[in-house]
Formats: C-alpha cells, sequence, structure tokens
C-alpha cells in the first residue's frame, strides 16, 4: 500500500517539477487554487475541507516571487504563508493527524543579502513580509506538532532551478534568449541554487527523521556558469560581460529612477555579492546528495 501524502500548492512551479517523482512512491492528493487539484480552496481564506488520513503533508502552496506595493499586497503573504498554515492544521487536527509534515520554508528567513556558508544556527533576521510570514509559520508549526506529536520537517531551499523557473532564473533564460542577458564582472557572483527535484528526493528522508535544514546545491556554481550552460542550450553565444565600472556608472543614473530601474546600486550590490548557504547538516543528518545544478539543470 502506497503511503498517502497531501500536497499543497502543487499546481505551482514545484508541483509541475517533483509530482510526477512523488507519484512514483506516494498516493498523492493535492490542496489549490486549480480545477485540477483534488481539494480545491483557498487555504488563506478558509479551512479546507478534509475528509481522509494522510499519513505525509507536504506544504508548499505559499506567495514568493513578487516585491509588494502596498499595505494589501503585504497583508497577502501572512494571509497565505502563515494564516493558510494554521486553516491547514485546523482541518488535520478535524481529519486525523499525520505522522510528518514537512513545511517548504526558505533562506530567506535569514535576511541575508551575502555571505558565505550560511548554515542554520544563524539567527532569522529576514524582515520581508515574506520572510517574517515564513517565520511565523515555521515557529507555529514547530509549537503544533509538538502539541500533536507530529514529526516535523522544515526545508528551507535556496533560489530553485527546474522547468518554468520563476524568479532571478526565469529572467535569465529570457534574457538569454532576447539576447539582452549581461554578466558583471565575468559573472562571477555565486548563488546557492537547488534543482527542484530534489524536494521530491528529500521527502522521504524528511519523513523518518524531521528536523531544519538547508538544501542547495553542493558545487554552488556562480551565475557566470550557469548563464553559459543556458546559452549553449538555446544554442546561443557566450553571454555578454561588462565591467563592474560600467555597471556601478549604470546604476548611479538607475538610482534616480528608483526601483522600477534595471539596475541601481541595490541592484548592483546583490548582483555582485555571493549569497550562498551551507547544506552539510542535511548531507551528514539525512545521507542525502544533492543534484548538481550545472549538470541537471535543462531548460
Amino acid at each position: 500500500m502506497m503511503r498517502k501524502l497531501l500536497f499543497t500548492g502543487a499546481s505551482g512551479f514545484l508541483g509541475y517539477n517533483i509530482r510526477p517523482l512523488l507519484e512514483k512512491s506516494y498516493d498523492v492528493h493535492t490542496i489549490g487554487l486549480t480545477d485540477d487539484d483534488d481539494i480545491k480552496v483557498n487555504i488563506a481564506k478558509e479551512v479546507p475541507p478534509i475528509n481522509t488520513h494522510y499519513d505525509v503533508v507536504l506544504h508548499a502552496a505559499g506567495k514568493a516571487h513578487v516585491v509588494p506595493r502596498s499595505e494589501a499586497e503585504k497583508q497577502v503573504f501572512y494571509d497565505v504563508n502563515y494564516q493558510g498554515t494554521v486553516n491547514l492544521c485546523k482541518a488535520l487536527e478535524n481529519a486525523g493527524l499525520p505522522k510528518s509534515l514537512i513545511f517548504i520554508s526558505s533562506v530567506a528567513v535569514y535576511g541575508s543579502e551575502y555571505g558565505e556558508l550560511i548554515d542554520e544556527s544563524y539567527p532569522l533576521k529576514g524582515d520581508s513580509p515574506y520572510a517574517k510570514s515564513k517565520i511565523m509559520a515555521e515557529e507555529y508549526l514547530t509549537k503544533w506538532c509538538m502539541d500533536h506529536q507530529v514529526r516535523l520537517g522544515i526545508l528551507r531551499p535556496s533560489l530553485l532551478a527546474g522547468k518554468n523557473a520563476p524568479g532571478n532564473l526565469g529572467a535569465m533564460v529570457n534574457g538569454i534568449k532576447k539576447g539582452f542577458y549581461l554578466n558583471i564582472a565575468g559573472g562571477k557572483v555565486k548563488k546557492s541554487i537547488l534543482m527542484a527535484e530534489d524536494i521530491a528526493h528529500l521527502l522521504p528522508l524528511l519523513e523518518e527523521k524531521g528536523g531544519i535544514y538547508n538544501v542547495c546545491d553542493t558545487r554552488q556554481p556562480s551565475f557566470g556558469e550557469i548563464s553559459m550552460s543556458v546559452a549553449k542550450q538555446l544554442g546561443k553565444g557566450k553571454p555578454l560581460s561588462i565591467p563592474y565600472w560600467m555597471a556601478w556608472c549604470m546604476a548611479k543614473v538607475g538610482d534616480l529612477f528608483g526601483n522600477k530601474a534595471p539596475i541601481n546600486s541595490y541592484k548592483l550590490e546583490k548582483m555582485t555579492k555571493n549569497l550562498t548557504f551551507s547544506n552539510e547538516k542535511a548531507r551528514k543528518e539525512l545521507g542525502w546528495e544533492p543534484l548538481d545544478v550545472l549538470t541537471n539543470y535543462k531548460i
């Protein structure tokens, strides 16, 4: 008998990349906002009508990848990431408690713009609505799981790579397709990345052990290496690189236009400073080896 898995947020980017893998090991049921979901409901607004007992819950429903422009938009992060978690737990209390619950958090909880091999002992200083709402959800789940004897696994993934990747990687792919992607100073900057399908590989390990883990690739490839790989796959030439001084001048002009500018001093700093996380704890305690992003990232 396959174990029953409830997957929230399965209709998003992560679900698209890992659901086929999960279905090899679990009887997967989904909660989400689309007609394809088994339970169509907005967990940010109501307690979902769950009437089946599940062995494992993978809670990946969340709001990300948007810079909020108003108080109302900020509130959505708390509604989805925090209140959605509370509503899910209420539903699980009614339907019967799972053995384990895996929550997809984020390295954003550390609030770091740059740093090298940040590990799980680092303080949670994230103060964006996204980071704060994830921290609140982590704290709520830690208490709820302890009170109800449910094994809790929290994954803090770095930037995710996979088919139709959103965010920075999606922007890179589009830029290279259209021929206007530029590396700065040779693209030496490193940002931790994780192949999305690694979440599926981690699930059975976490189900047994629980715990809080940063998850990312071990090699930590540079943006220059990734952009080269993407360009090659698209049959494009090597992405152009501009010297730092030129980018700095462009950023100074961009500062006059604020956040709307494609580059300003804040964005330049983010684009040229390393931000990497340590996966040592997950590798040691879970016996997990991540996929190598450079060889596995196919557009």
